[in-house]
């Protein structure tokens, strides 16, 4: 389901930084799925989108078995509702992650090092060269619903050499006032300044759509808390959420299937 316009707005307020953009997201780019313990009135919520859940809410009106469907996810998720992840799934490991959000004008970047390169603006017409970085850098087209979507998003910034895209920075969730980017460069390729180009285009083009960049990412992420600094990002807060592992709870589906 997706609520209208206002509905479950002290759960999931529009406007917000980071993973807070991703119901903005999900209306803006029809992504995702919305749920809900019941079709009206309803006391508890959930928004998932690549992988991301979000919870508002009553947890005691959840079932665990109800979040099976969201195993081997990421919670980001109020208190109340870690007793809840706790029945529900065998495995809760937090993870501390940093926000941060750039108000300032991009600073000049070191020149990219190596072959020439092209960084530009990609279109629709790109969308085989995003599938073509791989399936280890296919998480960066989630939010999207893949490579097409994300290639014709005009949100998207890629570095190339003939033909073949080696980077890429893009707005991973798109919110009303912020939006918050990912930025994906092939291992060999790493270390030339290419994200650093590619994330300096896109600010660009989010600074002139009057929307603020966000970017986040793990503490513990030292490559990438370099690049946000350097980019012109400044840390807004440090938060938590939570990687869940198998559901811990058998269904009768699941119950049945192993009788």
């Amino acid at each position: 389901m997706t609520p209208g316009a206002g509905e479950w707005a002290s759960w999931f307020p529009p406007g917000m930084p980071g993973l807070g953009a991703m119901p903005d997201h999900m209306r803006f780019a029809r992504t995702g799925r919305w749920w809900a313990d019941r079709p009206s009135e309803p006391r508890a919520a959930a928004l998932t989108c690549a992988g991301y859940t979000l919870m508002g809410g009553d947890p005691h009106a959840v079932p665990p078995e109800a979040l099976a469907p969201l195993a081997y996810g990421y919670f980001a998720v109020p208190d109340r509702f870690l007793p809840l992840l706790g029945e529900a799934f065998e495995r809760i490991v937090p993870w501390e992650r940093m926000l941060w959000v750039r108000r300032d004008n991009v600073p000049a970047t070191r020149p990219v090092t190596g072959m020439k390169v092209t960084v530009r603006r990609m279109t629709g017409a790109d969308a085989a060269a995003v599938h073509g970085l791989g399936p280890e850098l296919s998480w960066i087209a989630g939010t999207w619903d893949g490579p097409r979507r994300l290639a014709a998003s005009g949100r998207c910034w890629g570095a190339f050499h003939d033909g073949r895209l080696l980077s890429l920075a893009c707005t991973y969730f798109r919110g009303s006032l912020y939006e918050d980017i990912a930025v994906a460069t092939r291992p060999e390729e790493r270390g030339r300044g290419l994200a650093a180009a590619c994330v300096r285009g896109l600010c660009a083009d989010i600074t002139a759509r009057g929307t603020l960049p966000t970017w986040t990412c793990s503490r513990h992420n030292e490559p990438s808390r370099r690049l946000a600094a350097t980019a012109g990002f400044r840390l807004y807060r440090e938060y938590v959420h939570y990687a869940v592992g198998a559901s811990a709870v058998r269904t009768g589906r699941q119950a049945a299937a192993l009788a």
